[in-house]
């Protein structure tokens, strides 16, 4: 280990402390002022302040450990706010976020009320986007870079940071198709290839950029030895012209290419940065970052350099929390596991996330048998159905927040053929820590849109093996599993089971039946021991298959004097407005309360946080009980105000 990355490991005893250089640093413009001794001494205690913070609380380290002199420069050679900079994935923010004034809220870094994970409008005029879905940051500069040349600001420019994994979704080429084919409009495409987005990226266009790297000293002198107009467009950097003979992909499609210049070198980065605006065109400048960079641990990290992390020890890279229980990805991927040994027509896709889908043991396992598609969606979810119109029975693990990008595709692709394909909806609900972008609490309004397609909501790990034995075996329809984020917790046995439909919990009087979609099963039990102290009688009851409803579950509601549903989704649009139809079309009048999450973006805090804010705990759904009883209208909690502890 050198002596500089042994600085950079080294965690400062003050527990808020920030060294000389960036605690002094009040906005981005003194950067401009700094020596390059002064600089390289910044970008050491930049990345010692991120291993203590980031360690200290979560979150995305390895990415933005690569990301410090590439931030530096773009800050001395461009003027934010005035500039717009735009992060495409906005995880890679965090060196942005410090040097625009925000580094006293890293303590309360993904915290409830804290700084976000992710760029965000409220916090700065820095940041400008804040949605943190993939490969959209091209996109957005087209559109500003229209509008600027609308409003004739000529003097404003708009810079694209996009890593090379977010390069691999579908959007972002289309945006390069309008952004090469438009040379009066200038924007700056800053390539931060690093290798990865969670894992290695893969496909032809990391084999190009492999290529281009192995071309390159990772050095900008490659500018001195030629003539500008050799490189940007025939005679000079100004003109129109035929372009060369291209050297990149990018150049094909009418970009000037600069690089691949190394991205921990500040002045031929600078260098490359200041050159891309004075062409006046668009511009693509490839630097090459290693994700990481500094902190042995997450360096030796063969998956994905530590890419996240949560709360460990800083000197070992070791958890300072252990988990009792196992996650819900982690009995997932040992089912799936059992799955792919006993049925060999089963097969798997990701979108560029193995690890946090849980699909690298299948992958060990049967690696001919997964694949990584980079981060393209609706690319994974047609191409599960071509592999479904092969024969096989594709799962397609992938976030439910994520889904939402290939509605299309499961819709016309997938359930139009009756394809049979499973989707494995993790991280669904209020997901905690990564905001708003990130809560998958929009699935469910989502899927009952489709025609034919199935939705597994499992309340333990019991069921979730059971319904996703369940799902790879139909043959004629598509089917979905949606589970949260984090510890599984203990099973929750039935008392009997109605066809689809498992009664956990019945009192001798039939007045309210509760509904609990999946894991809001345990909070509804707990509810119905508070209302039975109170002499009301209640029935706890889990669907199971949430989507569509069923006909045994409509014969409970008609046979109870109300019934209210509970679920971890929007509750405008789920399985209580379903319900509800069902019950209508049925004709049954028993009144139904839908209880759910707002229809709202939420605020970052712990899974368990937001839920209780959003009345879905035992306490919540057993005062919402109560109301509907009194037949008062539903009041629905402010999630952005935290509730008392129940």
């Amino acid at each position: 280990m050198t002596a500089t990355t042994e600085s950079m490991t080294a965690t400062p005893s003050a527990p808020d402390t920030a060294g000389p250089l960036l605690s002094t640093l009040e906005a981005p413009a003194a950067l401009r002022e700094l020596s390059e001794r002064q600089l390289t001494g910044l970008a050491d205690e930049i990345r010692a302040f991120l291993i203590e913070k980031v360690t200290a609380v979560g979150g995305h380290l390895g990415p933005n450990l690569g990301m410090v002199e590439l931030t530096l420069a773009l800050h001395r050679v461009f003027t934010s706010p005035h500039d717009t900079l735009l992060f495409d994935i906005g995880h890679q923010a965090y060196v942005h976020k410090l040097l625009t004034g925000r580094a006293a809220g890293f303590t309360t870094l993904r915290q409830a009320g804290g700084l976000s994970g992710y760029p965000s409008r409220e916090e700065s005029p820095h940041d400008v986007i804040e949605n943190s879905h993939a490969s959209t940051a091209l996109s957005y500069a087209d559109g500003l870079a229209k509008a600027r040349q609308l409003h004739g600001e000529q003097d404003r420019a708009v810079v694209a940071v996009i890593g090379d994994g977010a390069l691999s979704g579908g959007m972002a080429w289309e945006a390069l198709n309008n952004l090469g084919g438009a040379p009066d409009r200038p924007v700056i495409v800053v390539l931060n290839d690093n290798e990865r987005s969670y894992a290695p990226t893969i496909g032809a266009l990391a084999d190009h950029l492999h290529q281009q790297r192995a071309q390159s000293d990772d050095s900008i002198d490659w500018l001195v030895r030629q003539a500008p107009a050799a490189r940007f467009g025939g005679c000079d950097a100004e003109a129109d012209g035929p372009l060369p003979l291209a050297r990149s992909l990018f150049e094909l499609l009418g970009f000037a290419y600069i690089g691949p210049v190394d991205g921990h070198r500040l002045r031929p980065v600078e260098e490359a940065l200041s050159l891309a605006r004075e062409l006046g065109r668009p511009v693509v400048v490839h630097t090459v970052t290693s994700k990481g960079k500094g902190y042995r641990p997450a360096e030796d990290e063969p998956q994905d350099r530590m890419h996240t992390c949560g709360v460990i020890d800083p000197h070992t890279a070791e958890p300072l929390k252990q988990s009792s229980t196992p996650s819900w990805t982690s009995v997932f991927s040992d089912q799936l596991c059992s799955l792919g040994q006993r049925h060999e027509n089963v097969v798997a896709l990701t979108a560029a996330m193995p690890g946090p889908t849980g699909l690298a043991r299948f992958a060990e396992r049967f690696p001919q048998r997964c694949f990584d598609v980079g981060i393209a969606e609706q690319h994974a979810v047609t191409s599960a159905a071509g592999l479904a119109t092969g024969g096989l029975h594709p799962v397609v693990a992938v976030y439910a927040t994520f889904l939402g990008r290939a509605f299309d595709q499961v819709l016309m692709d997938v359930a139009l053929h009756r394809l049979p394909v499973t989707f494995v909806l993790d991280r669904a609900g209020a997901t905690g820590p990564d905001g708003p972008s990130h809560h998958g609490m929009w699935d469910l309004a989502l899927l009952g849109a489709v025609p034919g397609l199935h939705v597994a909501a499992p309340r333990d790990a019991t069921r979730l093996r059971e319904l996703l034995d369940a799902a790879v075996r139909y043959e004629d329809a598509p089917t979905a599993l949606r589970f949260p984020k984090g510890g599984v917790g203990e099973d929750i046995p039935a008392l009997e089971r109605i066809g689809p439909v498992d009664v956990l919990h019945r009192s001798g009087i039939s007045d309210v039946l509760l509904v609990a979609a999946g894991p809001m099963a345990a909070p509804a039990r707990e509810a119905a021991l508070r209302l039975e102290g109170q002499g009301i009688g209640v029935t706890v009851a889990d669907p199971r298959w949430v989507l569509p409803v069923s006909t045994e579950l409509v014969q409970l509601a008609s046979r109870h004097r109300l019934v209210v549903t509970v679920e971890d989704n929007i509750r405008t649009a789920g399985l209580g407005t379903a319900l509800a139809r069902a019950l209508d079309d049925d004709g049954c009048g028993t009144p139904l309360r839908a209880l759910g999450l707002p229809g709202r973006f939420l605020p970052h805090a712990s899974r368990e946080d937001l839920l209780r804010r959003a009345g879905l705990d035992a306490k919540g759904i057993s005062q919402a009980v109560l109301r509907a009883r009194a037949h008062k209208p539903h009041q629905q909690p402010d999630p952005h105000t935290p509730a008392e502890v129940s």
